[in-house]
């Protein structure tokens, strides 16, 4: 009698259930949902890997994985993968770079927005009871504003092309790493220090990886270049901004707010973020750039796709990291 070796896929975080449903169906596979992945030993018979951002796999981890052949990310950040590591142990690292483009350049529009109508702020007032005068709420227009976009990936760029569409903005980009001829057709002005993108943007809006260049990117001299008026948006990876000279500038109304996606410590909570949300002219969210049932479904899926393309040794259909 011939007992048929299933690969084993553990799952380490959340996924949309069209995922599930579909890695579920696929034969060959024993699919794994940890209850907590924390503490479920999967290096002895874990042949593929799927995770998000809370997971995190370290070179103890690689070092461990008997079996382990690929781990595939969804989302674009791999800063919670020891890739080092990965690749010394000949594991192959995917991830899902372009998929969230579209859903985190619509929230860090949404958060500008909410931040320069003061949308945020005013239904707070309503809601605790107080009573607000339409023509004594003043907020301010996108409108012909100038948008210094940080970043001139996937991200970066759609965003622009945004602001440009609806907003007739005006678009100073910077970004070191990208060749001159990128956003050749996206109107900009391509700044070539940071500072010359700080000291006349409106709105800064971040869209670069955590990297060791990139940590501490704003920090308190970067923001005493910004406009008083200016609104700081990081839909990118929580370390890019220093949060302690981010809270200095609001505490010293050098700033005209602020709007987190991303925390070095994530979610936000009372106990750690506490003093931002003093501030009126401050959102928090909880990393939900790509949460959207739309970008969930079509990232889960496409995950799936990858990790069995690379189990059954066919091409990736993923980015190889």
């Amino acid at each position: 009698m011939t007992i048929e070796t299933k690969l084993k896929v553990y799952i380490l975080d959340t996924y949309h259930p069209d995922a599930i449903n579909l890695i579920q169906t696929i034969p060959g596979l024993q699919v794994i949902l940890p209850d907590d992945p924390r503490k479920e030993d999967w290096h002895a018979d874990a042949d593929g890997i799927m995770l998000r951002s809370d997971s995190h796999l370290t070179e103890k981890d690689f070092a461990k994985a008997r079996h382990l052949r690929v781990v595939v990310k969804q989302g674009v950040g791999v800063d919670n993968i020891d890739l080092a590591a990965a690749k010394k142990h000949g594991i192959a690292v995917h991830n899902t770079p372009a998929l969230n483009s579209e859903s985190v350049a619509e929230l860090s529009m949404a958060l500008t927005l909410t931040l320069t109508r003061r949308v945020s702020e005013i239904d707070h007032a309503v809601r605790s009871g107080a009573t607000v005068l339409r023509n004594k709420v003043l907020s301010t227009s996108m409108f012909g504003k100038t948008v210094g976009v940080i970043g001139m990936g996937n991200i970066g760029k759609i965003v622009a092309q945004k602001w440009i569409g609806a907003f007739d903005c005006t678009i100073v980009a910077f970004d070191p790493f990208v060749s001159a001829d990128a956003w050749n057709d996206v109107p900009h002005v391509r700044a070539e220090a940071l500072d010359d993108l700080l000291c006349v943007a409106d709105v800064v809006t971040l869209h670069v990886p955590l990297l060791a260049s990139t940590r501490g990117l704003i920090g308190e001299r970067e923001l005493g270049v910004m406009k008083d008026s200016a609104v700081l948006v990081n839909c990118a990876r929580g370390g890019v901004v220093d949060e302690l000279a981010l809270l200095k500038a609001l505490n010293e109304n050098r700033i005209g707010g602020a709007a987190l996606d991303t925390m070095e410590i994530e979610p936000p909570t009372l106990d750690v973020h506490g003093d931002f949300l003093k501030h009126d002219n401050v959102i928090l969210t909880p990393h939900i750039g790509g949460s959207t049932k739309e970008n969930q479904s079509r990232n889960g899926m496409f995950v799936v796709e990858t990790l069995v393309s690379v189990l059954h040794g066919c091409e990736a259909v993923g980015k190889l990291v």
